[in-house]
């Protein structure tokens, strides 16, 4: 397979997909400050990388054993999914973070309300793993459906040791802390955190006490805010 993590990488930066700013950190939806921001979004406006990526994708999955279906996660998983059923001529779902509140009430979208995924394999994309909740969480509505999910694909991964956890479903995924995987969930990305950080220092963006700081931040992104004074911002 072709070193596509470089080339996403320097893409990602080059396109201001992914910014880092370890003195001005941006505040998550947890309300966490955070010295990255990541937005796969951009790659879609910007055909030269949004090729390398699906071609990336292509590589892992004809690694693989070749999917019956491809499912991308809502919503920012679509697209790639799209792209990638596309190339491989496979049939392609949806999965929403929850099911729908009228009407069919479907979660996974692209199969009668009526029927499952009959037992065929399905390969999950997403664009970004963080916490990893919302990931499993797809992977087990796809299982839910009837469909062998046991590979997940992204783009990027932050690399907490937490979610890797609940891939592995040693730790639960849900918000109420009561559902674990029963079998395993293999992950590949495309592009991790710590191989951002080889490209980032190679090219010399940051100066040394930044690249600590960064580093820092991957070893306790949770506690990082606080001991760099910037605390964690409350939702009113």
């Amino acid at each position: 397979m072709e070193d596509y993590s470089r080339k996403i990488a320097e893409a990602a930066l080059e396109i201001k997909a992914i910014k880092l700013s370890p003195d001005k950190p941006f505040v998550w939806a947890s309300g966490y400050q955070m010295p990255i921001y990541n937005d796969n979004r951009m790659h879609l406006g910007n055909p030269p990388s949004r090729r390398i990526i699906t071609n990336a994708f292509l590589d892992v999955i004809e690694q693989q054993r070749l999917p019956d279906v491809v499912a991308g996660t809502s919503t920012a998983g679509i697209p790639w999914g799209v792209f990638i059923s596309k190339e491989l001529r496979l049939p392609m779902v949806y999965v929403r973070d929850k099911p729908k509140d009228h009407g069919l009430r479907n979660q996974i979208e692209g199969i009668d309300a009526e029927s499952d995924l009959e037992g065929r394999t399905v390969v999950l994309i997403e664009d970004l793993i963080s916490t990893g909740g919302s990931s499993v969480s797809a992977v087990q509505a796809l299982r839910n459906a009837n469909g062998k999910c046991d590979s997940c694909l992204s783009i990027f991964n932050y690399g907490f040791s937490d979610a890797a956890a609940m891939f592995k479903g040693e730790l639960p995924y849900d918000k109420e802390k009561t559902k674990k995987l029963e079998t395993p969930c293999a992950v590949k990305s495309l592009l991790t955190y710590d191989e951002l950080m080889e490209v980032v220092r190679e090219k010399g963006y940051f100066s040394d006490d930044q690249m600590q700081s960064l580093a820092e931040w991957r070893s306790a992104p949770f506690k990082w805010g606080e001991n760099h004074g910037f605390p964690k911002v409350e939702k009113k």
